[in-house]
């Protein structure tokens, strides 16, 4: 995942890129298209500058992990639903 400073020096750039093409045509139309990825680009790198990284790892592992279990083991989902139901997970007590 990208640094944030990277991201906001990215913004600039972009940004910068933009404010030249408005100022200059191109034959063909080619600073209007230009305009227009730029444009694209800042909005995406808003994005990225507005989304929580630990939110999108979250995600992520929680798929790989359902992805691994069912592969190596496909009722382990359903056992671990039972021990919901029943509270009956987690570490066992201790013997006195």
């Amino acid at each position: 995942m990208a640094k944030r400073a990277d991201l906001k020096a990215l913004r600039g750039m972009i940004d910068e890129a933009h404010t030249i093409l408005e100022t200059t045509t191109l034959p063909q139309g080619r600073s209007e298209r230009a305009r227009e990825l730029l444009n694209t680009a800042l909005k995406l790198a808003d994005h990225l500058l507005t989304e929580k990284p630990a939110a999108i790892l979250g995600a992520k592992g929680g798929k790989t992990t359902a992805k691994l279990m069912t592969s190596k083991d496909p009722d382990y989902y359903r056992r671990i639903a039972g021990m919901r139901k029943t509270n009956a997970g987690g570490r066992p007590k201790k013997a006195p």
